[in-house]
């Protein structure tokens, strides 16, 4: 518990009555350079402009402070900090498998699922599995990888070409688009159909309020107000 507080203020820079150094290379709160003066003045300029006084670079002689307001600049580093850690994007490795002699329904879906994975931002690693004498024919996996970066070529480049692994055959394809592109796609196509979606919710209510409007005037039609009258006389 100590430890940590004690490794957070060391990794804070200094500010105000911290400073013990005799003089500091002054900077304004506008970036302009006001030169070299005692740590008594600065700290006089910093409580006539009610600022703080920041040690930005401890290890120049003299140090470097600036003049600030460094709740709003710690504040704004967190934001910067938090939108950072948003976009960082992590890269991804799909592995789809693959066998030399795959039926060609199957080879529609596998590549389907290549296809996803690179839309997505993605790399994708192929993997072609030999069996029994399928070993000795390794140019029936070298084929099938080589057709399958042709297909996809629109989406994905080869990587990695084509090498043996023991008794697999490897490449990797990597997608033409950054991972935060493809994610930033993905947003606005998620953003644009959401309104669309509103547009038919709120249609809804008018359908059927037009239907009951079409349907209202056949149930009072004076023509029928007479002839449902005259039906107990018939009867009588």
């Amino acid at each position: 518990m100590n430890f940590r507080q004690r490794s957070t203020n060391i990794s804070e820079p200094r500010i105000n009555d911290r400073i013990r150094v005799p003089e500091v290379r002054l900077v304004g709160p506008n970036g302009e350079q006001v030169g070299i003066v005692r740590v008594e003045d600065a700290l006089r300029l910093a409580a006539e402009a009610d600022l703080d006084l920041v040690e930005v670079a401890p290890m120049a002689k003299p140090p470097v402070a600036k003049l600030m307001d460094f709740g709003k600049f710690k504040y704004e580093a967190a934001l910067k900090a938090r939108e950072a850690r948003k976009n960082q994007v992590n890269t991804v490795i799909k592995e789809i498998k693959l066998r030399p002699k795959i039926d060609p329904h199957d080879y529609g879906t596998k590549k389907g699922h290549v296809e996803r994975f690179l839309k997505g931002g993605d790399k994708v690693k192929v993997t072609i599995m030999f069996r029994g004498r399928e070993q000795s024919r390794p140019e029936l996996g070298f084929r099938l990888l080589q057709r399958l970066a042709e297909d996809v070529l629109e989406l994905g480049t080869v990587e990695s070409a084509p090498k043996q692994d023991g008794r697999n055959m490897i490449m990797v394809l990597a997608p033409t688009k950054k991972k935060s592109e493809a994610m930033a796609e993905q947003r606005r196509a998620r953003t644009s159909s959401e309104p669309a979606a509103g547009a038919e919710q709120s249609a809804a209510p008018e359908q059927v309020e037009a239907q009951a409007t079409e349907q209202s005037p056949a149930q009072t039609t004076p023509e029928a107000a007479p002839a449902a009258a005259e039906a107990p006389a018939e009867q009588a």
